[in-house]
């Protein structure tokens, strides 16, 4: 037990070290390589081979959800078709601790005749990748934290490490927002707090409970009762809301005596709180937590009743 937390601990010391070193590394050929994401009018396209691949396809992701449209290419089906996915009008990142990588010997070529700039990711600072480049990001470590120093481990942080610096920068640049990526995250629980609307997730038709000015408080009971949402509307000229009468209220009138036959324009809360269709739910939510209640008639631009709301449509909606 004790060797099998020395060798983690091992480990992590020596990745932390070496990632130590890069934010001095940070410089012009860094800000060359955000500037050509940020310029370019295409796509950014990432490219490697082994742990460089993979760590690529993370790096492809997290730009593309961060406001630089990104895809990860294969540098071996790039030589069997796939080059054809990138235009001129594309940036690409090409990931290869050594440089030397035999597949970009043939790629680098075909890039530079169709003058797409490329960007290195790489410890071989005078490799033939190196050399091709417009930027190089210089991910160099003295030691691999594998033993047998064959396993790429520090190297493979240092490239993460890397491609999260220059995602991040390029999205700041940018000022890409919380709502920028909701976007990208729609099924997410930021998704669905910055997208959806009232309108969205309120219910409508035959969910809405109402009765008319004319009815009873039994009427109103039996409304509660079947739609379940916690409160009732009620309307003049069809959908035009006086008031609401709550769960709460049907108890507290009940408590003090009053009847089920008692006309509901009498004991209701006119005009009661309404919120706009057009809200965002997360703002709903807020509203409700701030006025101590669970339900609300959802309304138009004209104050017609269109919806209804209450707490438990907000928590299934992932809100909340």
């Amino acid at each position: 037990m004790d060797k099998l937390l020395q060798y983690g601990r091992e480990l992590l010391e020596l990745e932390l070290h070496e990632a130590q070193k890069l934010p001095a590394r940070l410089g012009k050929d860094f800000v060359k390589a955000c500037q050509l994401i940020l310029s370019t009018k295409g796509k950014v396209v990432v490219s490697g081979i082994g742990k460089s691949g993979h760590i690529g396809k993370k790096i492809a992701a997290s730009l593309a959800s961060t406001g630089s449209p990104a895809f990860f290419m294969h540098p071996s089906e790039a030589l069997h078709g796939d080059l054809g996915m990138v235009t001129e009008n594309d940036v690409v990142i090409l990931i290869s601790y050594s440089g030397r990588a035999k597949e970009f010997q043939f790629i680098l070529p075909i890039l530079a005749g169709m003058n797409i700039p490329v960007i290195a990711i790489t410890g071989g600072l005078d490799s033939p990748l190196a050399l091709a480049a417009q930027a190089v990001l210089d991910i160099s470590i003295e030691k691999e934290a594998c033993p047998m120093g064959l396993a790429p481990t520090s190297s493979s942080t240092n490239t993460l490490l890397m491609g999260d610096a220059l995602a991040i920068a390029v999205m700041r640049a940018r000022g890409f927002k919380e709502e920028d990526f909701a976007r990208s995250h729609p099924a997410g629980s930021l998704g669905a707090k910055l997208l959806n609307h009232v309108k969205d997730i309120m219910r409508k038709g035959d969910l809405i409970p109402s009765v008319p000015q004319s009815a009873t408080v039994l009427d109103a009971m039996l409304e509660l009762s079947r739609t379940g949402v916690g409160l009732v509307a009620i309307c003049k000229d069809g959908n035009k809301i006086v008031g609401v009468f709550t769960d709460g209220d049907l108890r507290r009138l009940l408590l003090k005596h009053g009847t089920l036959q008692d006309k509901i324009i009498d004991v209701m809360t006119s005009p009661g709180y309404q919120i706009p269709e057009t809200w965002k739910a997360v703002e709903a939510l807020k509203s409700f937590n701030d006025h101590n209640i669970t339900a609300a008639p959802v309304v138009n631009n004209h104050g017609e009743l269109v919806g209804a709301l209450n707490i438990h449509d907000l928590h299934q909606a992932g809100i909340g």
